[in-house]
């Protein structure tokens, strides 16, 4: 059995048994991967650990991965972000479960991404630190991790700009398909690239154009992934903002 020890993100979480659950995490050493946790759930089992396995919560731990078990274990697991108001403030933990669900449905890879990770750790870190702005997190998130996923906008920003989706371009006219952003969303998109996310705040945004632009990012997304329809938390998000 080999022993390595790892950061990650947690993306969801399966019961498993009557004590027992399956975490599957965002790993800093082996991309998405999934976990066994025995005894979790139960009186005498380790209960202090099921408040670690929240939706986006970062861990640092010891993974143990062997030929003859399916899914890695832990040998020791303990929080990597001392979380301040995330797991307190019903706006953030909502985010949180919206950044874990898209995550979990868009990212299959087993393969260590460096880059991805660090943007999601990073995020985790931001949100919780986060004072203004908060109403806007998710939409920063979820443009800039188009950039992750391969799929940012190819060319400069020109005030005015619709986005065509299917060039993945702006363009002074608006393209003769429907599958494109409004100037005002693109005018969004952009500025949400450029923001640095202590930042967000700046970007004043009413309800209807959060609104507005998520449903345009969606269907951006959707044009790239399938997968991102499946993703439920969307209705709890349009909700809470």
């Amino acid at each position: 059995m080999k022993s390595y020890k790892a950061r990650g993100i947690v993306l969801h979480t399966l019961k498993y048994g009557d004590s027992g659950m399956v975490v599957y995490l965002l790993t800093d050493s082996g991309g998405r991967q999934s976990y066994m946790v025995q005894g979790v759930r139960s009186a005498r089992g380790h209960g202090s650990k099921l408040a670690l396995f929240q939706p986006m919560f970062a861990v640092e731990f010891e993974g143990l991965e062997s030929s003859r078990m399916q899914m890695h274990r832990f040998r020791e697991v303990r929080s990597g972000i001392v979380l301040q108001s995330l797991p307190f403030d019903v706006r953030k933990s909502t985010i949180a479960l919206f950044m874990a669900e898209v995550l979990y449905r868009l990212v299959k890879e087993y393969e260590p991404n460096q880059r991805l990770f660090d943007f999601v750790w990073g995020s985790v870190a931001a949100l919780d630190a986060l004072d203004e702005g908060v109403a806007n997190f998710h939409l920063w998130f979820l443009t800039n991790l188009s950039r992750f996923l391969g799929f940012s906008p190819g060319n400069a920003y020109l005030p005015g700009a619709w986005f065509d989706i299917r060039e993945g371009s702006f363009t002074p006219l608006r393209p003769p398909h429907g599958e494109v952003l409004s100037a005002d969303d693109a005018r969004i998109l952009h500025d949400l690239l450029e923001c640095d996310v202590r930042y967000i705040a700046e970007i004043g945004l009413n309800r209807r154009q959060r609104v507005a632009y998520l449903d345009a990012l969606l269907v951006y997304y959707g044009y790239h992934l399938d997968a991102i329809h499946a993703v439920q938390s969307v209705r709890i998000l349009q909700e809470v903002f």
